[in-house]
């Protein structure tokens, strides 16, 4: 699934991304724009067991794909 979370400061995407991993989606493609942002949301992921497949970062929008371990 596809998380889009360009423009909302944190911890709005960390609680987001969170939100889906309460639902148990397996894969997740999170989409932000904010350097704390993306240090967050990976820094959650771990926790939760999941691993960072990817990132890509085009004109400082970030793409993180995510997967359970």
């Amino acid at each position: 699934m596809k998380l889009d979370a360009t423009g909302l400061s944190c911890p709005t995407p960390v609680i987001l991304l969170k939100n889906e991993f309460d639902k148990g989606e397996k894969e997740i493609e999170l989409i932000v724009d904010c350097g704390a942002a993306q240090e967050n949301t990976k820094r959650l992921a771990l926790s939760y067991g999941y691993s960072i497949l990817g990132e890509d970062n085009k004109n400082g929008v970030i793409t993180i794909k995510l997967v359970k371990k």
